[in-house]
């Protein structure tokens, strides 16, 4: 009808018509890209928002809480909404919740994903590692032998612990942002076929302790190609175990999301 105001009244949407919300999450990705919108600064209140957006405001409200939950925005109780500060830890975490949602068969594809992202990392972290993370990741190391090595009976939580450490400070160190929180979406989904080998794979918590000091040592001597093969073989393992027994764990095994990093 002409003259009458976008958002007012009831519309015939096509299929290929964006819904009033989709155009509330693009617009506001467009103010952010143009730079009308910077990270950590207030969206216009809803009422004017909403007239400049040509939308109603319970349609600007259905998108805004879309935002909310991409980790773009972030709404202030009694203070208004703010573009967050953007950082790829923040726009990637929704990628957990998805990946968490695969089946059990799926295990095998997440691991490969996993050692194709973990080996591209351990090769960055090769070359720009510094002391402070080498002496960080062999304490990690170092904390869990005698657990391994002196103990009758192995504590396969604090292995797994230790495990998650070791390949989150390495994450770290690719000092590529965007890397390293896709590979913390992986953690939580692949933890329960690691941990499901380690108790059931006879050797498994040694060899992979042997595995993890290779990888430390390609680090420490600033090799990224000897980094990448002793990663990629390290992860191919627990690819094939996968393949093989992932779907035979235990469904209370490994369930719980890995530890949240500390920063």
């Amino acid at each position: 009808m002409n003259g009458q105001p976008r958002g007012s009244g009831r519309e015939t949407v096509s299929a290929d018509t964006p819904s009033q919300s989709d155009v509330v999450v693009n617009e506001i990705k467009r103010m952010i890209t143009s730079g009308s919108l910077k990270a950590g600064s207030r969206l216009p209140i809803e009422k004017d928002l909403a007239v400049n957006l040509g939308v109603s405001r319970g349609s600007l409200r259905e998108g805004v809480r879309a935002l909310c939950i991409m980790g773009v925005l972030e709404t202030r109780q009694g203070d208004g909404t703010y573009g967050t500060s953007l950082e790829p830890s923040l726009l990637l975490a929704p990628m957990s919740f998805m990946v968490d949602l695969h089946s059990p068969d799926s295990g095998p594809y997440l691991q490969s994903v996993r050692r194709v992202l973990e080996t591209e990392a351990v090769g960055l972290a090769a070359r720009f590692i510094n002391d402070d993370v080498l002496a960080e990741l062999d304490a990690v190391l170092t904390s869990i032998e005698p657990t391994i090595f002196q103990s009758d009976e192995l504590d396969h939580e604090a292995i797994m612990e230790t495990d998650i450490a070791f390949h989150r400070l390495i994450a770290r160190a690719s000092n590529n942002p965007a890397l390293e929180a896709l590979i913390e979406a992986l953690a939580s989904r692949t933890v329960r076929t690691r941990m499901w080998r380690a108790i059931s794979q006879e050797g498994a918590v040694q060899a992979t302790h042997a595995e993890h000091r290779a990888i430390q040592h390609a680090l420490a001597a600033h090799d990224p190609d000897a980094a990448r093969l002793r990663m990629g073989t390290h992860l191919l393992a627990v690819e094939e175990f996968s393949h093989d027994h992932g779907a035979e764990a235990p469904a209370g095994v490994g369930t719980e999301s890995a530890p949240t990093p500390t920063q």
